[in-house]
């Protein structure tokens, strides 16, 4: 029932938008809990991870090294190009550039389940991409955005070190030592977090409604954009350098999918509520994408295996 709940994320952010859109006061009071909502989620993340995740990067270095620099290379400089071709205002521009720069999403590791993918590589990617994302986040964010707005990155690194770092740190040190007696409670935090980051883009949406009417189609197509080049040259550049179909399905969801929720709280903080609306959208969008994505491929492989069976006549 929760792996259901949980699986259907989709749904409830595009309801919670709605709601929020519908009545924005509901929802637009909750400002102040973007950022501890953010800490609940990396905290759930630390808790599904052991220090076994941590030594996945010496027994595969290669592959993580590719994901990684996919990750930090790709969606940063694709988030400038689109803003630049659809000509963004300077804060939306900043907000969509931000989310190309934030670690790979928690979702990503769901989704590659579903696409028969290497579960065990994506939340290794998913790890390291987040641990340096507190260094790498600012850094690349000042880059490509520092010519627009002001990006204050020093400000930016301890925010990330704060919202992502430690919780996840804290995480990862509970699940060590009272893991084993939590049991079923920990099935709940993937639900939690669910929870916690739809919660979240209903607050943005209540913040940015007036933006909404007026913006709300011009982001939405700069987001497919930028999720659909992050999908697209995950999977083929890997494919092109040899590697095989699940590690390029692998490396295909991690680029794609981004830690939206990071750079939603980082907009709010450090830019403003406007520039946080390219990261609510990317919330809804890249696991929209990625289900469909992970669907067409499972089909696919049905299709195969079923061809596979029939009798030869």
């Amino acid at each position: 029932m929760i792996a259901r709940l949980t699986a259907l994320f989709p749904l409830w952010a595009l309801l919670a938008s709605w709601l929020a859109y519908a009545a924005p006061e509901t929802f637009a009071g909750g400002k102040a809990a973007i950022v501890p909502l953010l800490g609940l989620v990396m905290f759930g993340m630390g808790m599904t991870l052991t220090w076994g995740n941590f030594a996945e990067v010496l027994r595969r270095p290669g592959i993580i090294a590719l994901g990684t620099l996919l990750q930090f290379l790709v969606m940063p400089a694709a988030a400038w190009l689109v803003a630049f071709a659809l000509g963004l205002p300077p804060l939306l521009a900043a907000g969509l550039i931000l989310v190309g720069s934030c670690p790979g999403g928690t979702a990503s590791n769901v989704i590659c389940y579903l696409a028969r993918g290497d579960v065990a590589l994506s939340i290794t990617l998913t790890t390291v991409s987040t641990l340096l994302a507190v260094v790498a986040t600012p850094a690349l964010t000042l880059l490509y955005a520092g010519a627009q707005v002001p990006v204050p990155a020093g400000d930016m690194i301890a925010s990330v070190a704060k919202v992502v770092l430690l919780p996840v740190v804290a995480g990862v040190l509970a699940n060590r030592l009272i893991g084993a007696r939590l049991g079923a409670l920990k099935h709940l935090f993937p639900l939690l977090s669910v929870l916690a980051i739809v919660t979240i883009i209903a607050i943005i949406v209540a913040l940015n409604r007036e933006h909404l009417a007026v913006m709300g189609p011009l982001v939405a197509v700069a987001v497919m954009l930028h999720n659909a080049i992050g999908l697209a040259a995950g999977y083929w550049l890997p494919r092109l350098l040899g590697r095989d179909e699940r590690s390029c399905r692998t490396l295909a969801i991690e680029v794609g999918m981004q830690n939206s929720g990071l750079g939603v709280v980082l907009a709010v903080k450090h830019f403003t509520a406007a520039a946080a609306l390219p990261g609510a959208l990317f919330s809804i969008w890249h696991n929209l994408s990625g289900s469909l994505l992970a669907g067409w491929w499972r089909r696919g492989e049905g299709d195969r295996e079923a061809a596979r069976r029939e009798p030869v006549v």
